[in-house]
């Protein structure tokens, strides 16, 4: 097994931090903020196999080039990127359900569940949320409250709110968002 490669990516929110496994070029973690942070959520087994950072590899290239088209306003490049990450299967299931809801969308806790196949796992459906080792390409920051306001994000309200309006959503002045057109 490789070492892991990281590296920071430019994107309207900010700078993305990415692990990538260059053995099958999926991500197997992504957030905006500190690399070590993020490195430390990863699970013991794939930390242990140390990381390169700011690696080119082609794997790495692939990724980088769907975020830049993402930051160029191709919304939906993120979904072609391969991800991985540990959970149980309702977790996958709800982590699957987000890569369906396409920018420019949001869905509540409430329909993220019914949508992962659990309609009453609304808590479960945060926790996915919040369990999410790899936003944007699991795109959690799609998901509102039931009364359309942000909810939570990992890494700032701040941030969910610039990457809903890059993708066309349309924000009220306060953190409330008003939802579009389904």
């Amino acid at each position: 097994m490789s070492t892991l490669q990281s590296t920071e990516l430019a994107t309207p929110a900010g700078p993305l931090a990415v692990v990538v496994d260059p053995d099958d070029g999926v991500v197997v973690a992504a957030g905006f903020g500190d690399r070590d942070v993020l490195w430390a959520r990863l699970a013991p087994e794939l930390q242990s196999r140390g990381r390169t950072r700011g690696a080119r590899s082609t794997a790495m290239q692939v990724v980088s080039e769907a975020v830049a088209a993402y930051a160029d306003g191709e919304l939906d490049a993120l979904e072609k990127v391969e991800v991985r990450q540990p959970g149980g299967p309702f977790q996958q299931e709800a982590w699957s359900a987000m890569r369906r809801v396409r920018a420019g969308r949001t869905v509540s806790y409430q329909e993220l569940a019914a949508l992962a196949g659990r309609p009453s796992a609304v808590r479960a459906a945060g926790s996915a949320c919040a369990r999410n080792l790899v936003a944007p390409f699991v795109p959690c920051h799609r998901i509102l409250r039931s009364d359309g306001r942000l909810g939570g994000y990992a890494f700032g309200l701040d941030v969910k709110a610039v990457l809903l309006r890059h993708e066309g959503v349309v924000l009220a002045r306060d953190p409330d968002v008003t939802r579009p057109e389904r």
